[in-house]
């Protein structure tokens, strides 16, 4: 059944360990300082948390460069606390999925080294190499005008060894079958340690083919992906695989699978993209093709529709047209843009005003799939542009008013918090909005319970509903007999709905928001009104 498969009704906290909570006084965060704050995460109605990654690292790619995938750094503090944090959200009825990064690994892992130690040692053919250096060596980069090239000289072997990220980050050859082998253990380990599933990232470059990196599109081995999807449910039958592949809606069912038996969720980088040109522009035409573009997935399967992450919003999938609209109105300014493509804000100071951020959330969580909040948005945190690339929306969360915004006693931060301006500690954190009950923390814990309670979306059947105006995006859901009817208004001034009883599925619909219901008229219509940015969600009355 639908409601075994608990991930279609979970809503995702995404948080670096590194920039939540510091007990230990370090600058930096540590699992004894997150367990300190699961009961405010569990406060807030939140059922699943992600977790950026916390394994041995030089720290060079924000812990993305791991040296040991099998233990916690010690800035972070031990294994042990790390049982005893998954000990504590599991008795929250809270689960955690953690980063699985397995495209490649530091260059100061210890397969590494031993793969460029010799041509001859077994962990050479764990790595991808070439004599010469490629034809397409600056091709092909992840972050382009900052990376200068995917393959790159090694000064103790003397051969080029291929890297999509940092130079620091070789890449793994997946095509190995040791490799892949050594994946499920790493995966077999933390399961045992009790977490729920991975976030998988950049699951593209683990499906590439090795031999076709030297020219021309890589293969792509989807048997890869079903052969970790096998072995996950194999050691725990209720895990999940979470992928990161900003890919177009055709190619998203290979990583699905056909018949659901790849990837269990993936982010929706096409939706999330115009979702930003319908905040930018006030035209949802192109969100409702996005959407209708990224419909048909097998039942099991399941979208993970999000906002702002660790890194730029991404525009590559729009249109040239298209991305300059989005960047005129959220990211005017050069040093607001990266790699080209993206906008390297958070989601509060990119939109400018609490009715816009209200309606943004809103929207997110009525859309068919998994809501993912990144943290600190839930009070409105601002970015710090001074920081440089992704680091400006990676600053620590904002606790209190007091020194480094209750995050650490510590003089000096890995990461500093945000100190200036509207969006300084002292003006947003947690304990001000706690106290007032018309904050944006109070407003996104009654979301958060709302779409709680609002199986339909994660469940049952969606339709988009004409509504006769290109401000207006309207969505019908349905789901054993219940109806669930939901209006956004992406203008800037107040527009009116009438709606026929035959759309609405009743002749009473119930109000989710407030207490009131709306009632046809003696013409069998709904008349709603919709505020500036305003949202609407209802429930018809049996």
């Amino acid at each position: 059944m639908l409601e075994d498969l608990w991930y279609k009704n979970a809503v995702i906290y995404s948080l670096d360990l590194e920039t939540f909570m510091d007990a230990n006084g370090d600058g930096t965060g540590d699992f004894e300082g997150l367990c300190n704050r699961l009961d405010y995460l569990h406060a807030l109605g939140l059922d699943t948390i992600w977790l950026a990654p916390f394994q041995p690292t030089p720290n060079r790619d924000n812990g993305y460069d791991i040296s040991d995938f099998y233990g916690v750094d010690p800035r972070h503090g031990s294994s042990g606390d790390f049982v005893s944090f998954i000990h504590k959200a599991r008795k929250l009825g809270i689960k955690v999925i953690i980063d699985l990064v397995v495209n490649h690994t530091s260059d100061e892992h210890r397969w590494f080294k031993e793969a460029r130690s010799s041509k001859d040692s077994p962990k050479r053919d764990w790595y991808v190499w070439s004599e010469k250096r490629p034809a397409d060596w600056n091709k092909g980069m992840v972050f382009p005008g900052v990376q200068k090239a995917t393959w790159t000289k090694d000064k103790e072997s003397k051969e080029y060894y291929f890297h999509r990220f940092y130079e620091f980050q070789p890449d793994l050859n997946t095509d190995n079958p040791e490799v892949r082998e050594e994946i499920n253990k790493i995966m077999g380990y933390w399961l045992e340690l009790g977490i729920a599933g991975f976030r998988v990232d950049a699951v593209p470059f683990i499906l590439e083919s090795s031999t076709s990196k030297k020219g021309g599109e890589p293969a792509l081995h989807f048997e890869y992906l079903k052969e970790m999807r096998k072995f996950l449910q194999w050691r725990k039958g209720d895990a999940v695989l979470l992928g990161e592949a900003n890919v177009l809606p055709n190619e998203s069912k290979k990583y699905f699978g056909e018949d659901g038996d790849g990837i269990h969720l993936m982010f929706n980088f096409f939706v999330n993209q115009y979702t930003f040109y319908a905040l930018a522009t006030a035209d949802t035409r192109p969100l409702i093709k996005a959407l209708e573009a990224t419909r048909d997935i097998p039942g099991t399967s399941q979208w993970a529709h999000f906002l702002r992450n660790h890194d730029e919003l991404d525009l590559g999938r729009l249109t040239e047209e298209e991305r300059q609209t989005v960047f005129e109105r959220f990211g005017p300014e050069k040093h607001m843009q990266l790699y080209d493509r993206g906008i390297r804000r958070r989601l509060s100071p990119m939109l400018g005003s609490r009715q816009q951020t209200e309606l943004a959330y809103s929207l997110m969580f009525s859309l068919p799939g998994t809501p993912v909040i990144r943290y600190g948005d839930e009070i409105g945190m601002g970015d710090n542009l001074e920081l440089e690339e992704r680091d400006a929306v990676r600053t620590p969360m904002q606790w209190t008013g007091e020194k480094q915004g209750g995050f650490s006693q510590a003089e000096t931060l890995v990461h500093p918090v945000v100190e200036e301006g509207y969006y300084a500690y002292d003006h947003v954190n947690v304990e001000n909005q706690r106290r007032e009950p018309s904050s944006l923390l109070n407003w996104m814990t009654s979301l958060i319970r709302m779409r709680k309670e609002c199986p339909e979306i994660g469940y049952g059947n969606w339709e988009i509903m004409d509504t006769g105006q290109n401000q207006i995006l309207g969505m019908r859901y349905t789901w054993k007999n219940k109806i669930l009817l939901i209006w956004h208004n992406f203008q800037e001034k107040s527009l009116e709905l009438v709606v026929p009883e035959e759309m609405a599925g009743a002749t009473r619909i119930a109000d989710l928001m407030s207490n009131i219901e709306s009632v046809t008229d003696k013409k069998g219509r709904h008349t709603i009104t919709l505020e500036a940015y305003g949202y609407r969600w209802f429930r018809a009355v049996p």
